[in-house]
C-alpha cells in the first residue's frame, strides 16, 4: 500500500475510535437507563445551527439523574485511564484507532465543558442535568470534567508524569462519589 493509503487508513481507523468514544458515551447513559427503568427514548434536538439528538428518559430522583447525566463521562474517564495505564507511550505509538478513541474523550470533555461554562445548549443537556441534581451551578460540572480530560492530556504527551496520572484519577473517582451528593 502506498504512504498516501497508509494515511487515509490511519485517517479512517482514527476517526472510527472517535465514533466508538460517542457510541461508548451514549451507551453509558443507555444502560443507567435501562438500569433505572427510566423509559429511554431519542429525541431530536438543536444546537445552534447543529443538529443532534439526545437521550431520554422519564423523570427520575435527583440521584438516578446524576448518574445517568454523568455515565457518558464515566465511560469516557473508564476508557482514557484504560488506554493510559496499559499504554503509557500512546503517543509514541502507531495506534489510530486508540488515539481516536482518547481524542473525542478528551475533546469532547472539553466541549461539553465550554457549553457547562456558557450554559449554552439543549435542555437535555448532561452538564444541566447533572448540575440540577447536585443542585450547583453548571460551571462547576464543566471544571469537573474538565480537569480530568487536561490532566489525561498531559498524560498522553507526559506518560512519566505521576501526579498527573493521580491527579486524574482522584478527579475520576470524585466524579463518581459526587452520587452521594445528590439532592434527596
Amino acid at each position: 500500500m502506498s504512504q498516501q493509503g497508509h494515511r487515509g487508513a490511519a485517517i479512517v481507523t482514527f476517526l472510527g475510535g472517535a465514533v466508538a468514544g460517542l457510541a461508548a458515551h451514549e451507551g453509558g447513559h443507555l444502560l443507567f437507563d435501562v438500569i433505572f427503568d427510566a423509559s429511554p427514548g431519542l429525541k431530536r434536538v438543536k444546537f445552534g445551527a447543529f443538529p443532534f439528538f439526545a437521550i431520554t428518559h422519564r423523570p427520575v430522583d435527583p440521584r438516578q439523574e446524576f448518574t445517568i447525566a454523568s455515565a457518558g463521562f464515566w465511560v469516557h474517564h473508564a476508557t482514557g485511564e484504560l488506554l493510559l495505564t496499559k499504554r503509557p507511550n500512546l503517543r509514541a505509538e502507531r495506534a489510530p484507532f486508540a488515539k481516536g478513541l482518547l481524542a473525542w474523550n478528551l475533546i469532547a470533555s472539553a466541549a461539553y465543558s465550554g457549553v457547562a461554562f456558557a450554559h449554552a445548549g439543549p435542555a437535555e443537556r448532561d452538564t444541566r442535568g447533572m448540575a440540577a441534581a447536585l443542585g450547583v451551578d453548571e460551571g462547576w460540572v464543566g471544571a469537573m470534567l474538565l480537569t480530568p480530560a487536561v490532566l489525561d492530556a498531559v498524560r498522553y504527551v507526559r506518560p512519566k508524569a505521576a501526579w498527573a496520572r493521580w491527579t486524574s484519577r482522584a478527579a475520576k473517582a470524585g466524579l463518581v462519589v459526587l452520587v452521594i451528593a445528590a439532592r434527596d
